[in-house]
């Protein structure tokens, strides 16, 4: 699994060592920095998924569109070029970019040097998945950057039909989760990681998504149908037994914004990356609570998670998953950003007990409820 992300001089990071753990929770105020570290490796996974033998980062891409070089390059400290570097225990990887003189405008940015657990490639060597074609080492990094699932913040919401896709070439939900009902009737018999497993029922895919749905959405079913002579599934959603099927327009959208989270957690190998923003979009508390629970149970299985979160009760989740012994506690990260116009570090980094205690809350870390029922307490009576 990765164990750290270097950023420097890319958007608003001078110099980042990020530490990440199986499951890395983000948080921080809007605008801070917590959607640039999901950007750093969407755009390496973008641009070695699109081109094998790249010798150029694409900024834009069906994954992630960034706009020019202008736009990523640190506008503080960057001189035309950056770095982007992550690690594991066995292997780390630095990639410098530059945008050449006077390209600001640029719209990919092309490797400058490339160093493999600290030796730097040779000027003729050859590049394959942005790395040198000689280097076994960053083969294991390569590999599970190339595969990893990105889910954004605006994923998908209900559709009539869901288009199928070749599945030797789609893999993963997509940023969006367009791909997730497609993949779910495609490999309804695929067999779920066995700590992912909900007893009693089969270990198969269509009955274990349809299980970790009833966890948010309790009485729900689903079914997935395929149109005769067309490239589409239907999603049906039941949410009550008295009920027959629904289309998904009809349910609202809490029940197809997580359909794909719990889709790729499911379909995931040990040892993938996932990476999900905001998992809690139309989900209530509660629900929220549940996701964050999901999260840890996946990250305990052996699928790295990092996610980036506003809510406290997704924190809470994985607390009581940490007190619970579903997960090590130091197999848990928290990160909180705040804006480099602040005084101090521009990442503080609490650090989880494993009773679920966090030993330290920053000012504006998960505590606006208490600040809010200040204002309705009188302390003088």
């Amino acid at each position: 699994m990765f164990t750290r992300i270097d950023l420097k001089w890319f958007k608003c990071f001078e110099d980042l060592v990020l530490p990440i753990a199986p499951l890395t929770l983000l948080s921080g105020t809007n605008a801070s920095g917590k959607s640039t570290i999901f950007q750093s490796l969407v755009l390496l996974h973008q641009t070695m998924l699109r081109n094998e033998w790249a010798t150029r980062l694409q900024l834009n891409g069906p994954e992630l569109e960034l706009g020019t070089a202008a736009d990523v390059i640190d506008k503080v400290h960057g001189r035309g070029r950056f770095r982007i570097g992550i690690a594991d225990n066995d292997c780390g990887i630095q990639w410098e970019f530059s945008s050449g003189e006077d390209r600001q405008e640029a719209m990919s940015v092309a490797v400058e040097s490339v160093e493999v657990n600290g030796v730097p490639s040779g000027p003729n060597e050859n590049l394959r998945f942005l790395v040198p074609e000689s280097s076994n080492d960053a083969l294991t990094l390569t590999n599970r950057l190339r595969g990893m699932t990105y889910l954004t913040a605006e994923r998908t919401g209900p559709r009539e039909v869901y288009q199928l896709q070749d599945p030797d070439s789609t893999q993963v939900v997509g940023p969006r989760g367009d791909n997730a009902v497609g993949m779910l009737y495609q490999r309804l018999d695929q067999e779920v990681l066995p700590l992912l497993l909900t007893e009693p029922l089969p270990p198969k895919l269509l009955q274990q998504v349809g299980n970790r749905m009833r966890a948010f959405f309790p009485n729900s079913s689903i079914d997935v149908q395929h149109v005769k002579n067309t490239n589409f599934v239907t999603l049906g959603i039941k949410t009550s037994d008295a009920t027959g099927f629904h289309r998904p327009m009809h349910v609202g959208f809490g029940l197809t914004q997580i359909l794909p989270i719990i889709v790729a957690v499911l379909t995931a190998s040990e040892g993938d990356l996932l990476l999900i923003e905001n998992p809690e979009v139309h989900l209530h508390p509660g629900g929220q609570a549940a996701m964050g629970r999901f999260l840890t149970h996946a990250s305990a299985a052996g699928v790295q998670v990092l996610v980036e979160t506003h809510s406290d009760h997704v924190l809470n989740g994985i607390r009581r998953g940490v007190k619970a012994g579903e997960i090590a506690s130091d197999a848990v990260a928290l990160h909180f950003f705040r804006s480099r116009d602040e005084d101090g570090p521009q990442v503080v980094s609490p650090q989880i007990d494993p009773s679920g205690n966090v030993d330290e809350w920053p000012e504006g870390f998960f505590d606006q409820f208490d600040k809010d029922i200040n204002h309705f307490a009188d302390w003088g009576e």
